[in-house]
């Protein structure tokens, strides 16, 4: 189970992050693109689910680099999911509580790597394995 302290630690330690805030939330940005942020559910995400279970625990969005990869992000990871709000946008909401370290890191690299200019990517060959 993965903490939002965890996802802070190992997002600091990718290359050129800075740690930001985004609507008054913990936010982690490289070369000024956020990349995740925590995402915890307003009064309207939670009436959206309906008679539906609202996911419990801290919840983490993150980037993905495009719509495709969004579908396969969320069919490959049932630790992740989406809400309305970010329908035709390349974010997921990943359950904190459902996922370790390697996951957590994997989900993060991915994320950066999809914000990332060209030049700071390249600059970080050990990220693209």
């Amino acid at each position: 189970m993965a903490t939002i302290d965890d996802a802070a630690r190992t997002a600091a330690a990718l290359p050129e992050v800075t740690e930001t805030t985004t609507f008054r939330n913990r936010a982690w940005a490289v070369a000024g693109r956020v990349f995740a942020w925590d995402r915890p559910f307003s009064k309207a995400d939670v009436r959206r689910f309906g008679d539906e279970p609202v996911p419990s625990g801290p919840i983490l969005a993150v980037m993905v680099e495009d719509l495709g990869e969004k579908e396969a992000v969320l069919a490959a990871r049932p630790e992740t999911l989406t809400i309305p709000h970010l329908d035709g946008v390349p974010v997921v909401l990943v359950r904190l509580e459902a996922v370790d370290g390697p996951v957590l890191r994997e989900l993060l690299v991915d994320a950066w790597l999809a914000k990332a200019p060209r030049r700071v990517a390249a600059a970080h060959p050990e990220l693209l394995a």
